[in-house]
């Protein structure tokens, strides 16, 4: 089994936050996007995964690269990397790892995050995750026959066709095919909008007899803005509640209320604050006289006399003062 993750995007929509780090590896709950990723999609496998390629930007730098190898090592998987030097859509990103499509593969693109009580059945020739949603109008989707088998691929349905949006997780039994129509789109030129789209190959594929099945998940969570983040760090928190890596080490706590869930990095300290529910607090923060909930704080970040709620703060940032609603960028100081 291999997994390819296409994630060299400049994360617009999370910025000021993606302007010093890449999007999938902002922490959700003490671990990079990017890496709860992995590990779920490694979960529901059910087979060993051998390779785990990583599409990036060339300007993300060699520590970027580190992390996603050491991720990769951490599933027992050979961690690759793959650059996109241009943005020319899903298609055409997935075939930059195309020396790793091979075999049973699976896709995942780097901005979701999900929760699922089934194990793949990896012998299916193809299968393609989904979430049912009230308002489909803003995702593509599927449609499926009387056998629950995929017979229609509509993007941004205007009208209702689905309520069954595709989050961006796909399973292919045989890469080696995936990866000739995805060649062939490239040679052809088929592009929607001017981008290469796997939703085109998909439907080649589909055309000669491929089957396409969905994967059903419980919970689909977003990271695509400061907001969808914070939340998907609430229902993170909420499943993971209780767990021993919740909590790291030499945490300093003096006249604190930690109310749960809550994630608290190594080398923290808490004084004379209050701390959740739903607040993620990474390695080497302070926070003192405060009320911090529904939150994350990046490591090393300074935090005194200042409520905050529903905000994000990145690495090194430094907030004084009184309650924001706040998504600021790392070596960031707000003193009010």
């Amino acid at each position: 089994m291999r997994i390819i993750i296409p994630m060299a995007g400049k994360g617009k929509r999370m910025r000021p936050h993606t302007l010093t780090v890449p999007k999938p590896l902002i922490s959700v709950a003490g671990k990079p996007i990017v890496q709860r990723l992995v590990e779920d999609i490694t979960k529901v496998c059910g087979e060993k995964v051998e390779e785990i390629a990583f599409v990036i930007g060339a300007d993300f730098g060699s520590e970027v690269e580190q992390t996603l190898i050491k991720i990769a090592e951490g599933q027992g998987a050979k961690g690759t990397i793959y650059y996109q030097e241009k943005a020319l859509g899903t298609a055409h990103a997935i075939m930059c790892a195309q020396k790793s499509i091979s075999g049973k593969t699976v896709v995942a693109f780097a901005d979701t995050l999900f929760k699922a009580d089934f194990v793949m059945d990896t012998e299916k020739q193809g299968v393609i995750w989904v979430q049912k949603i009230e308002d489909p109008r803003q995702f593509g989707v599927v449609k499926l026959d009387s056998n629950g088998v995929i017979t229609d691929f509509v993007e941004k349905p205007e009208k209702f066709v689905s309520d069954l949006a595709i989050i961006g997780i796909y399973y292919f039994k045989d890469g080696d095919n995936l990866k000739k129509e995805l060649q062939y789109l490239l040679d052809n030129n088929i592009t929607e909008k001017g981008e290469f789209q796997l939703t085109n190959a998909l439907e080649n594929m589909k055309g000669k007899g491929i089957k396409f099945e969905p994967g059903k998940v419980t919970e689909w969570l977003d990271c695509g803005n400061k907001d969808a983040t914070v939340y998907t760090n609430q229902r993170v928190l909420e499943f993971d509640k209780g767990k021993p890596f919740l909590r790291g080490k030499n945490i300093d706590i003096k006249n604190s209320i930690i109310i749960e869930p809550c994630f608290i990095g190594d080398n923290v300290k808490l004084s004379g604050s209050v701390v959740g529910p739903h607040a993620s607090i990474g390695a080497n923060s302070s926070v003192e006289s405060s009320i911090i909930k529904n939150s994350i704080i990046q490591s090393a970040s300074k935090i005194s006399n200042a409520n905050i709620i529903n905000s994000m703060l990145g690495e090194a940032a430094e907030v004084k003062g009184k309650p924001l609603d706040l998504s600021i960028s790392d070596h960031t100081q707000i003193i009010v």
